[in-house]
């Protein structure tokens, strides 16, 4: 029996913990609208949700593109608006600060936190003018415990925690909920953005939580958790929601 309704947009829909959310929020009762800039593999997804019944739609998105999600936003409120907003898209390439990899750190900002703000402003006026929504943003443990290596993704995931929570308190009087979603490690294509060769091989090797068979999370895993908290009712909001694998201990 369908749980949801209304219309889901997600960033970051091509892969991970983005393409497990969509067809699980598809399978409940959402359309879903499926971002990210890889068009092949959202039309792989879409596809499969629709081949399950479910209802979904593409539209490819680069979300550090200010114009270009302020269009897309435009063009989903002339359809109804957006109920549920998952703003998933992120990357993480690791690196100690020594290395200066000042472009890794301008696109972490860019995608983790300006795309986030982006979308933010894309949806939040139209959930405020019909007082109904959730927006629910991909924060990390990583925002919550900083880790050696990793100063800016940690900077960029304390932020998101930062505003998710303030616009929570904001959000009451638009009858708006907003959740920060906190995985620890979990198996997607995010460590394949660590370039720097050392790091990649400390968290990728050999006993590294990403090493190939570890036991961590999987992208259904947190999928699920989306799921449980926005098939809350509407008055009740899950403002954070930290998720680890049983054997990660920060």
């Amino acid at each position: 029996m369908a749980i949801l309704s209304g219309r889901a947009w997600i960033t970051g829909a091509s892969s991970g913990i983005g393409a497990a959310t969509a067809k699980i929020l598809a399978q409940n009762g959402a359309k879903v609208v499926l971002s990210a800039r890889r068009t092949e593999q959202l039309e792989q997804l879409s596809q499969e949700i629709e081949r399950a019944g479910g209802q979904a739609m593409i539209k490819p998105l680069d979300v550090t593109s200010r114009e270009a999600v302020a269009q897309l936003g435009e063009e989903l409120e002339t359809m109804g608006g957006v109920d549920i907003l998952i703003n998933n898209a992120g990357l993480m390439p690791l690196a100690p600060m020594l290395e200066g990899r000042v472009d890794e750190w301008e696109r972490m900002i860019d995608v983790n936190l300006k795309g986030l703000l982006y979308t933010i402003h894309a949806v939040l006026p139209g959930m405020a003018k019909r007082k109904h929504g959730h927006i629910v943003n991909l924060g990390s443990v990583a925002g919550r415990f900083a880790f050696k290596g990793a100063a800016v993704y940690c900077g960029t995931k304390f932020a998101v925690r930062s505003i998710s929570d303030s616009l929570r308190q904001e959000a009451i009087e638009y009858g708006v909920r907003v959740t920060d979603i906190e995985p620890g490690a979990v198996a997607t294509e995010l460590a394949d953005s660590i370039k720097h060769e050392a790091t990649k091989e400390a968290v990728t090797g050999q006993g590294g939580f990403y090493a190939p068979g570890a036991d961590i999370l999987q992208a259904e895993d947190i999928a699920n958790a989306i799921l449980y908290v926005v098939s809350q009712p509407e008055h009740v909001n899950i403002g954070e929601l930290l998720i680890r694998p049983r054997i990660q201990e920060l």
